[in-house]
């Protein structure tokens, strides 16, 4: 929509569409709301990067409050059972620093959840011949038979929570999630360096 002098409104961009609107303005979601309110606040706001970013944090809460059916049945929560995973996936023995980085967790949370795995009897630890400030980690024969239990569960389950969208827009979104993600790996890695 242009104003009267042939120039894009205020809260549009340059063909007139509305700045942040997505494809679809008459959204319900609660995100949508609120990029209602901030541009009436500040319709000269580019509200474009909440819709996505908003979305993508609002999804993630929801599938955290949801818990994950299968793991709260194990007795699980989600990280103990990406530390489980990083150990199956991999096939070997990781140190503590090296699943902190393949879960994407503090150095500290690693310890916490590694004792609690120990204490189950589902991993173990045995400390490095040459150094012994450095541990390894390895599943136990129950840890292993847990997680292989409990995997197809739990990928039933996320299907499920997932079956509200149609499988070609699952694929469309895992694509785009995909390349979000590589991309900002890349630039955080860039700006870490």
């Amino acid at each position: 929509m242009t104003a009267t002098n042939g120039g894009p409104t205020p809260g549009s961009d340059a063909t007139g569409a509305r700045r942040g609107a997505g494809p679809d303005p008459a959204r319900g979601d609660t995100v949508s709301a609120v990029v209602r309110q901030w541009q009436s606040v500040h319709p000269e706001l580019d509200t474009g990067p909440m819709e996505i970013i908003g979305r993508i944090n609002r999804c993630a809460a929801l599938l955290q409050q949801a818990e994950d059916a299968p793991l709260r049945r194990a007795g699980l929560s989600r990280a103990e059972f990406d530390l489980l995973g990083a150990l199956r996936r991999t096939g070997h023995e990781l140190t503590p620093g090296e699943l902190a980085r393949e879960t994407f967790s503090s150095g500290a949370a690693v310890t916490k959840r590694l004792k609690q795995l120990t204490e189950r009897g589902l991993v173990e630890r045995r400390g490095d011949t040459r150094d012994r400030r450095v541990a390894h980690v390895r599943l136990t024969d129950a840890g292993r038979g847990l997680v292989d239990g409990i995997l197809p569960d739990q990928l039933a389950y996320e299907t499920a929570v997932l079956s509200v969208l149609p499988p070609g827009d699952q694929g469309e979104l895992a694509g785009l999630l995909a390349e979000l993600l590589g991309r900002l790996e890349g630039r955080m890695g860039a700006l870490r360096a």
